[in-house]
């Protein structure tokens, strides 16, 4: 169980720091801005998906927050990194860019598997 919850913590404080604190500390950058408009979407659609994410990734990492809740957040992740993987392609072809997305989803289904697992086992010790 010790080695369940290291991993969990582990790959849900990666997904902390990629999509809470990169996009809230970079996303007013030119660099960002312009991420977003050469994948052909308005500026406003950059500010809407760092403010999702920031609570996102709240959801996951705060204990106290409803498992519902944390579903939602896990599965609007994964939209965002299929998504996102998908506007890569689309736009620059095959490339890091594309692949980048689906390497963190990777991370994040191994944060959703080993959170259920240790639901499971708070559940079986109740």
């Amino acid at each position: 169980m010790k080695t369940t919850k290291i991993i969990f913590w582990t790959t849900t404080i990666l997904i902390f720091l990629f999509e809470g604190v990169m996009p809230a500390l970079t996303s007013q950058s030119e660099m960002a801005k312009e991420g977003i408009r050469h994948l052909g979407y308005p500026e406003y659609f950059g500010n809407a998906l760092v403010v999702f994410k920031i609570l996102g990734v709240l959801a996951l990492i705060i204990p106290q927050v409803p498992g519902r809740i944390k579903e939602w957040a896990y599965a609007g992740f994964a939209f965002d990194f299929i998504f996102a993987s998908i506007s890569h392609f689309a736009v620059d072809g095959i490339g890091f860019q594309g692949f980048f997305p689906l390497i963190v989803l990777a991370i994040l289904i191994i944060s959703y598997v080993t959170y259920h697992r240790i639901q499971r086992y708070k559940n079986i010790a109740l």
